[in-house]
């Protein structure tokens, strides 16, 4: 057999070598690549993405586009040439699949906490635009849930509103813990609650329950680091003066929670139009006092913005060093820091006068 063939034949057996073992190999990465984009003005799958009833509400134009990233889950097991694929991608990128999810994370547990985050988005982006319309929001202190086989299990509900914790009155949320650890592990503590069934009936009216309350006594139990328990968890609920509701029960995780604000605001807003009719998409978590947040996969997001037609993209001020260095052509970044930032944003947006926004750079100021 001459050389030629025998280096030949070699070669291509090396190769088809090279190629089982890259695609039988595994590699702990995971990969990112732009996700829908909705905007939060207008209708998905047939109906609006923001509804509102009981308040008036006014005509809107423009886009406010909120942004996803769609991700590899936590049980895909990628291999060497995928991995290379995806590192020469310029629209995906390939991450330590620790970055993206706790070793040992199921999917159907990475779909709960994006579940759960989605849901608190929505909850904070309400409060948030609503204090920035300076429509007042009542909050009271509710039982999370309930750890089972504790104190609280059997006795104590999810959605149960706290009043009170041994006569003294819950103010916020963290009084729940400080006022049961003052009590010893196996002493009594006194819970006064409304039932969730009747704070649930009084919400429905956009109402603070004021009537129903009962006593519950529990005797408390031993934490590891030696402090007493009952088992819950408290967190804060928030009624609203009228129904705000957010249909796009497809899409996890909290980012969106800014674009969601700022679709409430324009809908709520006489004259609305924040936009003046251009096409801005953006990203970042918010709070309820309006705090704008980072959020993860914003070169991902920017791109499929652009892609959309998004003009300008509102970019959470922590994440602008990470978004400058790699802006989509036609893209203009600007820099929030709270839902006022991004609104007096808008209004420059809407005008034309653009050369004043506030912009990322790769130094992050």
């Amino acid at each position: 057999m001459p050389h030629r063939t025998v280096t030949l034949l070699a070669s291509f057996l090396m190769l088809i070598v090279l190629l089982c073992v890259g695609v039988s190999i595994p590699v702990p990465y995971a990969e990112m690549s732009p996700g829908p984009t909705v905007n939060t003005l207008g209708d998905h799958e047939g109906e609006p993405v923001l509804q509102i009833s009981g308040r008036k509400t006014y005509p809107t134009s423009g886009h406010l586009n909120m942004t996803t990233v769609r991700v590899t889950g936590p049980d895909y097991s990628m291999n060497l040439f995928q991995a290379l694929y995806g590192w020469l991608d310029r629209d995906s990128a390939v991450v330590p699949h620790k970055t993206l999810y706790p070793e040992g994370q199921t999917a159907e547990q990475a779909d709960q906490e994006n579940a759960e985050e989605f849901s608190q988005s929505q909850e904070s982006a309400k409060v948030a635009a609503l204090n920035q319309l300076h429509i007042p929001v009542a909050a009271q202190t509710v039982v999370g849930s309930v750890v089972k086989d504790k104190p609280a299990d059997g006795r104590l509900h999810a959605g149960d509103v706290i009043r009170a914790v041994d006569g003294k009155e819950v103010k916020e949320t963290a009084d729940v813990a400080k006022f049961v650890t003052q009590r010893k592990p196996g002493e009594q503590t006194v819970f006064t609650i409304i039932p969730a069934k009747v704070a649930a009936a009084a919400e429905k009216k956009g109402q603070r329950p004021e009537t129903g309350e009962k006593q519950v006594t529990l005797t408390t139990a031993k934490a590891e680091d030696g402090r007493a328990i009952v088992g819950i968890q408290a967190r804060v609920d928030h009624i609203f003066p009228f129904t705000i509701d957010v249909k796009l029960a497809d899409v996890g995780g909290p980012s969106a929670g800014l674009m969601f604000a700022l679709g409430i605001v324009d809908k709520l807003t006489p004259g609305g139009n924040l936009t003046g009719g251009k096409f801005v998409a953006g990203t970042g978590t918010i709070d309820d006092k309006g705090k704008v947040g980072p959020i993860g996969g914003i070169s991902m997001k920017t791109i499929g913005a652009r892609d959309k037609g998004a003009e300008f993209f509102l970019t959470p001020k922590d994440n602008c060093a990470t978004a400058a260095k790699d802006t989509p052509a036609g893209l203009t970044l600007v820099k929030v820091n709270t839902i006022g930032d991004a609104i007096k944003a808008l209004e420059k947006i809407s005008t034309g006068d653009t050369a004043g926004l506030p912009s990322c750079s790769t130094a992050g100021r």
